[in-house]
Formats: structure tokens, sequence, C-alpha cells
């Protein structure tokens, strides 16, 4: 509840009237009574209640967790930006819907329900490519994808997507987009900046990818922020992906049968393999949430992908999604990362090549 009110307050443009919406007021109002009933004092407002998630741990609040709980020390608001963090994004999902991974739902519905009724499995994955590679758009570049043909199913839910991008992102008149991502970094003080995506966020000094002047009558967008963190990010590790397995030679199908998973990957041997890419900070919650992937298009082994720097931070990673991952799931949806499912791939195409003994022997046979 607390995590659904704060990502609703930073959703907010401004005060209404009342001053919060009830949503908001009645996770207020429960928990100044659970800290009541155990005894704490609380939080004396909801501004109060946000300035708690950016400075206590959700281990430091005045409620019981699991024993098996694994993120204590994660916090809800960036202390930072001020902004919602991925965990806290992950709690809305929950409070939301336990099997609703992909936020805004909406328009990603409505965007598979056009690209099915054309028959134009084309224009989804063009879409799908769009979201990945432009969080960031210009004026100018928002009018010209009216003249993509292959998005022209999908002109209204694309505006829809993309948000104009408030002045808290403007310094010095210019606004600063990340290198390895390309969304826009936040600045911090002076001379600071920060990626709100956690694959960028390690680094303590984010690279500028480029410097978008801002100029009167000149606007500028960017995907609102639950697509930016849970379709730009994993998706740019499934086109890493893409990228690594094309350069091995194969063919991946990304997004096959209107997203019914990721990647689909035809090893030279005929086998197939099933890929759903997740970049999420809560392996409980990830394992909560995972679901059977679709059996259409069909598959031979099926895997749910992390990428590496999941495993990198935290060592336990992939048990604790094995720990809270529905029963029914075992042996049938593995949990690996980027780098070990590129790992297989290499010892499956290993496999595929004739031994040298064996080739060298053929072609001394056939000189013979």
């Amino acid at each position: 509840m607390v995590a659904s009110a704060i990502v609703r307050l930073s959703q907010q443009p401004g005060p209404g009237d009342p001053v919060y919406d009830a949503t908001v007021q009645n996770t207020y109002n429960q928990l100044v009574l659970l800290c009541l009933v155990n005894g704490h004092a609380p939080p004396a407002s909801v501004p109060d209640m946000v300035r708690w998630a950016a400075e206590r741990p959700i281990g430091e609040w005045p409620w019981t967790l699991p024993d098996d709980f694994d993120g204590a020390s994660a916090f809800l608001v960036d202390g930072s930006t001020r902004t919602p963090t991925q965990q806290c994004w992950e709690w809305r999902i929950v409070a939301r819907d336990v099997a609703a991974e992909q936020v805004e739902n909406q328009l990603m519905r409505e965007a598979i329900a056009a690209c099915q009724a054309a028959h134009a499995p084309e224009s989804y994955t063009a879409f799908r490519r769009l979201l990945i590679r432009q969080p960031v758009l210009t004026e100018a570049e928002r009018v010209a994808l009216a003249d993509d043909l292959e998005l022209e199913l999908l002109h209204d839910v694309i505006k829809r997507c993309y948000d104009p991008v408030p002045a808290s992102y403007l310094r010095d008149g210019s606004y600063a987009v990340c290198a390895r991502c390309g969304c826009l970094l936040a600045p911090i003080g002076h001379d600071r900046y920060v990626c709100e995506l956690d694959r960028c966020r390690r680094d303590q000094h984010p690279r500028v990818g480029r410097r978008v002047e801002a100029r009167r009558g000149s606007g500028l967008y960017q995907l609102n922020r639950p697509l930016r963190m849970f379709i730009t990010g994993p998706g740019l590790a499934e086109t890493d992906l893409e990228s690594e397995l094309v350069a091995r030679g194969l063919r991946p199908e990304m997004w096959p049968n209107f997203d019914a998973y990721d990647l689909r990957i035809t090893l030279p041997r005929g086998r197939v393999w099933a890929v759903d890419v997740k970049d999420r900070a809560n392996p409980a919650l990830l394992g909560r949430s995972a679901l059977p992937l679709r059996s259409d298009p069909p598959y031979d082994e099926g895997f749910l992908v992390a990428p590496q720097y999941r495993f990198d931070e935290r060592e336990d990673y992939g048990r604790v999604y094995t720990r809270h991952r529905r029963d029914n799931l075992a042996g049938t949806l593995e949990l690996i990362s980027d780098t070990e499912l590129l790992t297989r791939v290499d010892r499956e195409l290993a496999r595929s090549r004739p031994s040298e003994p064996a080739a060298t022997l053929r072609e001394e046979t056939a000189d013979a």
C-alpha cells in the first residue's frame, strides 16, 4: 500500500481537492494506526511518510517482515532524486496484480491488439524496438515517427507512451542523455548526474551521450517512468542478447507471436530455446510473480534470464528466486544470467561442430 501511494504521489501534477486522493490518505491513515498499535511514533504527515521512504529502509518500518524476506535494506524512494525506486515500483505491481509484470498494461495490450488485428507482427516488433532504443524523443523526432510505415498502426498508442519532460531534468539550458541507456540523466547538485535505471546507477559518474538544448516552442518527451523501468531496462538486456547471438551466427526471433516471450533461439541441431528476460531488483518478488512461458510458438526448453549484474550485486539472487518461485515451475523455468545463457549457447554450438580428428579423417578418406 505504501509503495502504491508513493507512486501515486509521484504521478500527481499538483495539489488536488482534497490535497491527497483517497488511496494516499487511506495508506497514511493505516500506517499511523499500525505505528500506534505497535508503540512507534508515526510520521507526522504524508510528506513525512515520503521522507521515511527515502531515509528508512523497509526493514526499519513498523511492520514485521517474513523470516525469508530479502529486501529489508531496500528503500522505496531514492534519496538523491526523490523519486520512487525500482523496488517501490515492483511492490506497487504486486499490490495491483500479482500476475501483472508489464507496467502500463493497457498501453501494451492496445499495441498487441492493434497489431494482431492487422496481422502485423513486424509493427509490434518495431514498437518494442522504439521503446528500447528511443526512450527520449525531441519534437522533431516525435513528428518524424508519422512517416514510419511500420509504426503507422500505433501512432496514438505511442503518443500516450511519451510524456513531456519536466523542468527538473534541465541544467544550464539543456538536458543530458545517458550514453549507456538513452534515458535522461537527473541533475544532482551543481555538477552531478544520476541515471534512473538500475543497470546504470552503479556508475558513480554516468557518461553524457548527448545534450538536447531547451528551446522555446521545441518540446522534449520521454517514456513514462514504468515503461522506462520495465520495458526499456529489460529491453536493453534483450537486444544485447540478440546482438551476441547474431554475432555467433544465430538468428533469434524477437518477441515472437506478439510477445509470447522475448527471444526464440533455434540452435544448429534443431533444438529451440525460449527466453524471457527480467531485470528485477527484488528476486523474491520475481519468484512470486513468475509464470510459465506461453507454449505458442513451441520450444524445447524455457529460461528466465536476468542480467549478470543482478547476480554480481547479490550472490544469493538465484537462490532467493527459487525459494519464492511457485512449485509448479520447478524444473520448467530455470533462472540464469545472460552470461550463463551465452555460455550454454556456446556449448551447444561446439557440440554441433565436428571434432577436429573426425574432420581430418573424413578429408583423408576423401583424398584416398
